[in-house]
């Protein structure tokens, strides 16, 4: 599959995670586009198929690309524009320090990071002058859903979210829950409820409050790849907005285009609805 509407001059692209899902998805998808080039890729140091090529890990030809557990020589070998992270929460910080103390641009779509790990990485970028994107969805339609529910949100003063994603997926809620409510809470300081004390039955049931007073609620099951439902309520009516990715293909047109912004940028932008005009 080519994603055509993004085609920068021959951008080098490092993908660290090379052999995760979204990892060998990003890889497929540079190399299918022109305008991009893969000259390498990195995983854990003691992966497997360390010094496999790529391609044929990933499904497709061969490469010439072999897979290497050492971020910061890899680096140096290949001198990329742009590295794409998509790993662990607890090492994403360590090799985007790398990246930009090396001068590469960073992409980010691991999701799991605190606040202050997104502080420490803008301080990092600035003081490098250095590109970061970190996005907690690259789904076009996943930004579409959040912008709309962010204008419905002058117009609803109840709303919740329930975010389903496959079993694999560690953190929870999701980075893309907690975003919206972030940005809803942008149009709608506090979303309230009815005035009834609540009670429990079992601990958790209403879900994790997030920014606005939004209830989030996370399901984690087999055969679910990425999808939120946004439920907006008033009096006598709901609205619900609800976002689908069945495939891991749904991700790259918006991890091309921050591979291309990230080239024009000297500080930290959190958001692909920063990006996407």
């Amino acid at each position: 599959m080519r994603y055509n509407n993004f085609m920068p001059k021959d951008i080098k692209v490092l993908v660290c995670g090379a052999t995760g899902k979204m990892g060998q998805a990003v890889v497929r998808a540079v190399d299918a586009t022109p305008g991009f080039k893969l000259v390498s890729a990195v995983d854990r140091s003691d992966n497997v198929s360390l010094g496999k090529d790529i391609g044929s890990i990933c499904g497709i030809e061969e490469t010439g690309i072999k897979l290497t557990g050492r971020l910061k020589e890899t680096i140096s070998k290949s001198e990329p524009d742009v590295m794409v992270d998509f790993t662990m929460p607890e090492i994403v910080c360590a090799n985007a320090e790398i990246g930009l103390k090396a001068g590469v641009r960073v992409v980010i779509g691991t999701t799991g990071m605190t606040k202050d790990d997104i502080n420490e990485l803008s301080k990092l970028s600035k003081q490098n002058a250095t590109g970061v994107v970190i996005a907690p969805n690259f789904a076009i339609g996943a930004i579409l859903m959040m912008k709309f529910a962010k204008d419905a949100s002058k117009y609803f003063a109840h709303a919740e979210i329930i975010e389903y994603h496959h079993d694999k997926k560690i953190d929870a809620p999701s980075g893309t829950s907690i975003k919206s409510a972030e940005l809803m809470s942008q149009a709608r300081k506090e979303f309230g409820r009815d005035s009834l004390k609540e009670k429990e039955m079992l601990k958790g049931a209403r879900g994790a409050i997030g920014d606005g007073n939004i209830h989030i609620h996370s399901v984690r099951l087999p055969g679910l790849i990425a999808h939120q439902e946004i439920l907006l309520a008033g009096p006598g009516q709901t609205l619900t907005i609800r976002h689908d990715s069945y495939d891991r293909t749904s991700f790259m047109p918006g991890v091309l285009m921050a591979i291309k912004k990230v080239m024009e940028l000297d500080h930290l932008i959190y958001g692909l609805e920063n990006i996407v005009a």
